[in-house]
Order: structure tokens, then C-alpha cells, then sequence
């Protein structure tokens, strides 16, 4: 997207005024009508292509930003922002006002969902290059440290061979290993390694599991991800320093140096189970690191998509640019689709996930538009990736300013 900023292609010069009926805002003066229309806002009233029939968040906007005025239908009373927001005022409303407004100061589109239809085929998959994939027989047993949820192989030959062909665990000292012995094998790879490969440890497959919930509730959620790339040939190590889960390699990456440097990942992951919930300030938190370490951030919603799955309203069909000046709903199709939300806001796996299918649904990517504290906006782009046989749903999501 681009970060130019401008103000929109039609600007709008005459005092525009429209009327609080009842439940709706309507534009019945003529003049307001040609104005406002011309900036695409509004939409016909009853079928009257002489009047407009207003959103909310469109009617103060113009308040707001153009100078608008709100008078009431029974007597010509002039109405403040306050009192025209009240009669409209729900879930998250100011943000879906704030972001709304982000979108138009741009110079950019946005229209009511009422208005969606069909498929737009504007939402292309990222494909991804697995390949086929065969775990290495273990014939060496581990001992497995039940409060540090890792296990040890003290077989060097064993251990070294693992690292070096299958880069599980870290042999010796991260990025020095010929400082110290042994290979290291978090609970991840120790239990992919006991179901694939034969790695004998002090501890039963199901008493891993246990233990490691203990300390995690999400365990099998990070290690359903770790698996599913893992049998496609992906590399997952830690991602502590990112702050996700894990970070990712791309098939055929060793932990060898090649041209007197050490590979870097560019891509993290951060899972988000179905049923939990997460602030979103906590979320985009979690993105602005990895974009800030040049990583991209894929989101990993692991389980079976389920009947009962919602997914949160979506709010705005959204318009961009093109070559010519900017897309627009009498001659183009709608981009994207927005969910608006607020820094203090929970999402759940399950809800988020319902709206990414809405917007897969339309054929269009979902843009994620959060408003924090002090009113501003900002936006999150989400890709669809495809992992060949994966059951699961994984999303790049890119931060952009539109």
C-alpha cells in the first residue's frame, strides 16, 4: 500500500446539511445531495435518488471533518456530534467511528457491508514451499527434565548427527557449538521425535503431555503447529526473542554457517488457539516486533474449523488506489473488508477466525484496523497462506499504512 496521504479526489466546499429522522440520517436538501455525492458518501433513501440516507459513521464524519450540519426533522434544532453519536451508540462504536474516519482522511473509500455481494476474487493465496518430508530414526534415549520441559541426548555421535541433518535442538552453545557437548531438545521437538521417531525417553508420551499443560495450557496448540510444519519439511525453532512462539525456516535450512554467516529466520509464528482470548493491544504488539526485526509475522489458528465458529460483524467494504487516481464503488470493487477494533478490546481465536472465513467468503483480504487511546489508527493487512495437507489456518499479516 501506499503512504502517501491525501485528501479526497472530490472535496466537498459547500455547507452540507442533512436531518436526524427518527432512527437514520437523511440528506434531503438537493444541493447537500450533489455534494456529498460526488464524494461517495451515502446511499438512496427509499428508492428517492433525490435524498440520501446516511451511516452513522459517514454523518459525523462530514460533522466532524467537513464542517457539517445535523439539524432534527420535527423542528430545524441544531444537533451536537454528542447528541447525534448518542442515538447510534453500541459495541465499539467510537472506534468503528475513528476508523472509518482513518480510511476517508486518506482520500480512500469505505462503504457499508449491506452492500457486498458475491465473490470479488481480490484475495490471492500465498503458497508456500513444503516438501515431502521423512523424520530420522532416534536409536539413542534422552533423559527428559520435567520443570525445564527439555530433554538431553548425552550420545554425542547420536546428538550431533540430529543437529546437523534435521537441525533439532542445539548442540553445544547457540551459535558456538563446539563450546560444550550434548544435544538439547525442547518439548516440542522431544515429543515430535518420540511419535516420529522412535526417541526413547524416562517419561511416557502422555506424562510429557501432561506435565508440559501444567505449565502451559496451550502446549498441544503450539505443538499441533510445530508438527504440521515440521512433516512438510519447515523448520521451527523458539521464537523468544521475537516475542511469538516460534521462528520459522524454509525447507532445506541447517544450522551451519554459509559464507561466514549464520542463517537468519525470516519469518515467525505465533499461535492462536480457538478458544483463547487475547488483548489486542498484547497482539499487535507481538506484529510491530517481528516487523521491526524484518520478519514476517504469520498467524497460526490450529484445531478444526467448527459449525458453531463466529465470527465478529464485519464493519466497512473498503476501496483503495489505482494508476488513474482511486478505486471507487460506481466503476470498481471494493479491496478489502475492515474489522474495526479498539486497543483495549479482547478477540478470541474462534472469532477472529470466523472473520477472516467472512472475508475469504468475499473473495477480498481483511484489513484489521485498530484505534488506541489517543484516537489514531493503525492497520493490519491479512494474507491467506496456503501449506499443502494442512488441515489448519496460517495467515501472514503485514502492518500498512494505506
Amino acid at each position: 500500500m501506499s503512504e502517501r496521504r491525501k485528501g479526497c479526489s472530490e472535496e466537498i466546499f459547500l455547507a452540507v446539511e442533512f436531518e436526524l429522522r427518527g432512527e437514520g440520517l437523511v440528506v434531503a436538501n438537493l444541493l447537500s445531495v450533489q455534494a456529498i455525492d460526488k464524494g461517495f458518501f451515502g446511499s438512496e433513501y427509499e428508492g428517492r435518488k433525490t435524498q440520501l440516507s446516511l451511516m452513522p459513521e459517514e454523518g459525523l464524519y462530514l460533522m466532524d471533518v467537513r464542517g457539517a450540519v445535523c439539524r432534527r426533522q420535527s423542528d430545524g434544532h441544531e444537533l451536537s456530534f454528542n447528541t447525534v453519536a448518542s442515538k447510534f451508540q453500541g459495541k465499539k462504536f467510537l472506534a468503528r467511528y475513528y476508523c472509518y474516519r482513518d480510511w476517508r482522511d486518506r482520500g480512500i473509500i469505505a462503504r457499508p457491508m449491506s452492500e457486498a455481494h458475491g465473490n470479488y476474487g481480490r484475495s490471492p493465496v500465498l503458497k508456500y514451499p513444503s516438501q515431502d518430508y521423512a523424520p530420522p530414526k532416534v536409536r539413542s534415549k534422552g533423559l527428559y527434565f520435567y520443570d525445564d520441559l527439555m530433554s538431553v541426548i548425552d550420545d554425542n555421535a547420536a546428538g550431533e548427527a540430529l543437529y546437523e541433518n534435521g537441525w533439532y535442538g542445539q548442540y553445544g552453545t547457540y551459535k558456538a557449538k563446539k563450546h560444550g557437548q550434548y544435544l538439547k531438545l525442547d518439548a516440542y521437538e522431544s515429543l515430535f521425535l518420540m511419535k516420529h521417531s522412535g526417541y526413547a525417553l524416562n517419561i511416557k508420551e502422555e506424562r510429557l503431555i501432561k506435565e508440559a499443560k501444567m505449565r502451559r495450557a496451550d502446549f498441544l496448540a503450539l505443538y499441533d503447529v510445530y508438527e504440521d510444519w515440521r512433516l512438510r519439511g519447515f523448520v521451527l525453532k523458539t521464537g523468544f526473542k521475537f516475542g511469538t512462539h516460534f521462528r520459522l525456516y524454509f525447507p532445506g535450512a541447517n544450522p551451519n554457517l554459509a559464507n561466514d554467516e549464520w542463517m537468519h529466520s525470516k519469518h515467525v509464528i505465533h499461535v492462536f488457539p480457538r478458544e483463547s482470548k487475547m488483548l489486542i493491544s498484547e497482539w499487535a504488539r507481538a506484529i510491530r516486533v517481528a516487523h521491526g526485526v524484518k520478519k514476517t509475522f504469520i498467524l497460526a489458528i490450529p484445531g478444526i474449523k467448527k459449525p458453531e465458529d463466529a465470527g465478529v460483524e464485519l464493519d466497512f467494504l473498503l476501496y483503495h488506489r489505482k494508476k488513474e487516481g482511486i478505486e471507487n464503488p460506481r466503476h470498481d470493487k471494493p479491496k478489502f473488508v475492515m474489522l474495526a477494533l479498539s486497543e483495549e478490546e479482547e478477540i478470541g481465536g474462534a472469532e477472529l477466525a470466523g472473520a477472516i472465513e467472512q472475508a475469504k467468503q468475499l473473495g477480498l483480504d481483511l484489513i484489521l484496523s485498530i484505534c488506541d487511546r489517543e484516537t489514531s489508527v493503525t492497520h493490519y493487512r491479512v494474507k491467506r497462506i496456503e501449506l499443502p495437507k494442512s488441515k489448519y489456518e496460517y495467515y501472514e499479516i503485514e502492518w500498512v499504512q494505506p
